[in-house]
Formats: C-alpha cells, sequence, structure tokens
C-alpha cells in the first residue's frame, strides 16, 4: 500500500495544519495540490492512501471550474472506496457531489469560534467526540440519502458525516494550529462580527480549555480513518491469488 496522502487546499498560503502533522508522524508523505493554482487531481487513487479537502473562503456552490472540478473528482475516491476526509469546504463539496444542498443559515448566523457538538448514536459506536469543537463557517450541509449523520450541532445541525466505508466529512477544524489561530482571527476578523460568531478573546480562551480534547480526538479519528480502508485488506487476497 502507497504512504501517500492527497492534500487539496485552496490558497496559497493554506497549510493542512495538525491533520498534515499528525499523518507525517505516521509514516505518511504529503502530495499537496493546490487545484485553484491549476494543479491536478489524479485519475485514480492507486497512489495514494488517501485523501483530504481542506476548507477555504470560496463556497461549494461557487461556479468556478476549479471547485466544479473538486467536486466531480470526490467521485474517484468513493468509487474506489479509498479514504477521503473533507474539512469544512471540503466536507460541503462531499455532500454537494451526493446531490445535497449547501445554505446558509435562515437567521444569517454563523460559527465561528468553539461551539458544542453531539455525537449520534452511530457516532458514538464509532469513536469518542469532543464536546466542543473550533468552527469557522457560514454555511451549512443538508443531510442526502445514503449519508451517516456522525455528530450534530446547535446553529448547524449537521456537524459530521459518514459515506461507505473509507468516506467523511466534518464542518469543524481539529487541524488548527495555534499559528492558524493568529492567522484566521486577524485576517478573517470581519468574520467575527457575524451574529452568532464569538469575539477573537473568546477563540483564544476556548483553545486553552477544549483544544487537549480535540486534538486526542484528531489523532484517534485519523487512526480509524486510514484503517477503514477496504483496499488493505483485500491485498492478502491478491497477493494469495498471484
Amino acid at each position: 500500500m502507497t504512504d501517500q496522502i492527497l492534500i487539496v487546499l485552496h490558497q496559497p498560503t493554506s497549510s493542512p495544519g495538525r491533520i498534515g502533522q499528525l499523518l507525517s508522524r505516521r509514516g505518511f508523505t504529503l502530495d499537496i495540490r493546490r487545484p485553484v493554482l491549476g494543479d491536478p487531481l489524479p485519475d485514480t487513487m492507486a497512489e495514494h492512501a488517501g485523501a483530504v479537502i481542506f476548507g477555504g473562503p470560496m463556497s461549494a456552490n461557487d461556479t468556478d471550474e476549479f471547485v466544479r472540478r473538486e467536486i466531480d473528482w470526490i467521485g474517484v475516491t468513493l468509487r474506489e472506496e479509498a479514504p477521503f476526509l473533507g474539512v469544512c469546504l471540503g466536507a460541503q463539496m462531499l455532500i454537494k457531489h451526493l446531490g445535497g444542498e449547501i445554505r446558509p443559515h435562515p437567521d444569517g448566523c454563523a460559527e465561528v469560534g468553539y461551539y458544542p457538538l453531539r455525537p449520534t448514536p452511530a457516532g458514538r459506536a464509532l469513536m469518542e467526540w469532543p464536546e466542543t469543537v473550533y468552527q469557522w463557517h457560514r454555511e451549512g450541509m443538508d443531510l442526502p440519502s445514503g449519508v451517516e449523520l456522525l455528530a450534530k450541532g446547535d446553529l448547524f445541525e449537521n456537524q459530521a458525516v459518514r459515506v461507505g466505508p473509507a468516506a467523511f466529512g466534518v464542518q469543524f477544524h481539529a487541524e488548527l494550529t495555534l499559528a492558524m489561530l493568529h492567522r484566521w482571527t486577524t485576517r478573517g476578523a470581519k468574520r467575527m462580527e457575524l451574529p452568532g460568531a464569538q469575539g477573537r478573546r473568546a477563540h483564544f480562551e476556548g483553545r486553552g480549555i477544549y483544544d487537549p480534547a480535540i486534538l486526542r480526538w484528531l489523532g484517534s479519528f485519523l487512526d480509524l480513518w486510514i484503517a477503514c480502508d477496504p483496499r488493505q485488506r483485500e491485498e492478502p487476497r491478491r497477493a494469495a491469488a498471484g
């Protein structure tokens, strides 16, 4: 099995944060691509152990060519049952690919800061979840047929989902590093003025309280995510047949 993870980012300065750090510590190499800058996406996942599409300032409803291309490309991971993780925008792209809709909050609210998370019975059966997570979004996602809900929120209900054996999407940002928190709350200061958003001070106070549990969850989740790959279980049969 390959040790490459495909990383899809949406800005020149974007980083895979702690997801990238933890995957690297587990022996994976990161194949970073930015379709917004013209980077291609692979025709197959045969050379990758998994793929992560991260967030960005754009919407899954945008008509830009690279947005449509990423949404369509998710079908490659689903057909091959390769591990896929969508984070915020990436999760919304997964839902969009499956025919669901991405919508703003009816009252114009945003989740920007730390907010409660409630696992569903399916989510609790899968693993333990943090009680509070970091959010940075103002659109939510539907739950199309065939999508399993793993965790809920208050302002935006659908927070974590699973599709098939190895595809997941989360609205929240467990990948956030302290440097990213400084950068987001500086460059995105206007977002903290939206209804429902928290002020900058609350972001840093929340990190001190909630981040240890989020980091523990992320490590456990990534181990589970990689282990969900059905292709790993098929390799011994192929070798025996050969």
